[in-house]
């Protein structure tokens, strides 16, 4: 049986080498995460200030996995 995972939402705050990001999470703790391959196929760009949701191993809370990262809002420009 395969150990659940825990997802979470946060945010981009820095970009590191190698894929990997350092993400602050929803509950205010700060990881390092690294892009799922899926995302990784379908060349998302992830950039610091997106908003992201990240599946973490029960074993090591401190790395986690980007598996989707969300729509920014577009701005309504009235002209």
């Amino acid at each position: 049986m395969k150990e659940q995972k825990y997802v979470h939402e946060g945010l981009i705050t820095e970009s590191l080498s190698n894929g990997m990001f350092r993400v602050l999470l929803d509950n205010d703790d700060l990881i390092i995460a690294y892009i799922s391959g899926k995302i990784r196929r379908s060349f998302i760009r992830i950039l610091p200030g997106d908003k992201v949701k990240i599946e973490v191993s029960p074993y090591d809370s401190t790395r986690g996995r980007i598996i989707y990262r969300f729509e920014k809002k577009k701005k309504d420009s009235k002209d």
